[in-house]
């Protein structure tokens, strides 16, 4: 079994991730935090609550990286694009579950996946991972007649809106209809917008409290509506996906692959 290490290990990913992987037995050799940390040295188990593993958190940097074969990544995208400059050198494979990415930056981490096998996903989650071929049925079903709207909540802690697994939704939802998402996407609606036009997407974002993430995908008729929705109780459950994916990964060519591949639902479509 190939060894895992977590950066961004002091993070609330990365705590969960901790607790996952030692309830799993797997053999987590590395979390790393940055080099100003006033946690280097904490034991990543007493960190996270689950009890000592004999494993202090260190430095990110070129000498804790060859402390594991596989990486995973929660952080942000600036820091984790330099984790993923770390890796390339190192020819370590990488988990990547941040969101909020420029177009610029996702190219970086497609450029990359020519060197190194990559997994990146907007939500690590099986359940979710399963909604994005529900709402492409109820699309191609419904999606000539219905108005479609998707509905996200998280955390107040939450940087970017709407959330990587929104748009992730809506990608396959436009998808299934043959629409581009950049030119039917709604983010906002304010004042006297008129009659909504059908072959939109409406995107509504809430941020509150510690709402983990809810996701709702609405197909509204005239007489009927169908509403798909996940809501996520745990971010156990995105780090059982992400540790998935980094067993997955183990013996794979460089390449950048989806949890739709490490779920085997990638010939659903």
């Amino acid at each position: 079994m190939s060894t895992i290490g977590i950066f961004g290990a002091n993070g609330r990913m990365g705590r969960a991730l901790i607790t996952v992987a030692k309830e799993q037995q797997l053999k987590l050799t590395a979390a790393t935090v940055r080099s100003s940390s006033a946690f280097i040295g904490v034991d990543a188990g007493e960190l996270a609550g689950v009890g000592r593993l004999g494993l202090p958190l260190s430095a990110t940097g070129s000498d804790s990286i060859n402390q594991a074969d596989i990486w995973v990544d929660f952080t942000m995208p600036e820091a984790m694009l330099a984790h993923l400059e770390l890796a390339v050198a190192a020819k370590k494979a990488m988990v990547i579950g941040v969101t909020g990415l420029t177009d610029a930056q996702y190219q970086q981490v497609q450029q990359a996946s020519a060197h190194i096998p990559i997994v990146w996903a907007p939500n690590m989650s099986v359940g979710v991972n399963l909604l994005l071929h529900l709402v492409q049925t109820a699309a191609k079903v419904m999606g000539q007649t219905a108005d479609i709207e998707i509905i996200e909540a998280h955390h107040r802690f939450k940087k970017d809106a709407p959330s990587g697994t929104a748009m992730a939704i809506g990608a396959s939802i436009a998808k299934a209809l043959e629409r581009d998402l950049s030119k039917v996407a709604v983010y906002s609606r304010e004042g006297i917008t008129g009659e909504r036009q059908q072959q939109t997407i409406g995107f509504a974002t809430v941020r509150g409290g510690d709402i983990i993430g809810d996701h709702t995908a609405l197909f509204a008729d005239l007489g009927e509506r169908l509403e798909i929705t996940h809501k996520a109780s745990s971010r156990n459950t995105f780090a059982q996906g992400a540790l998935r994916a980094a067993l997955w990964l183990q013996n794979k060519q460089p390449g950048l692959y989806s949890m739709q591949q490490v779920l085997g639902l990638a010939d659903l479509s």
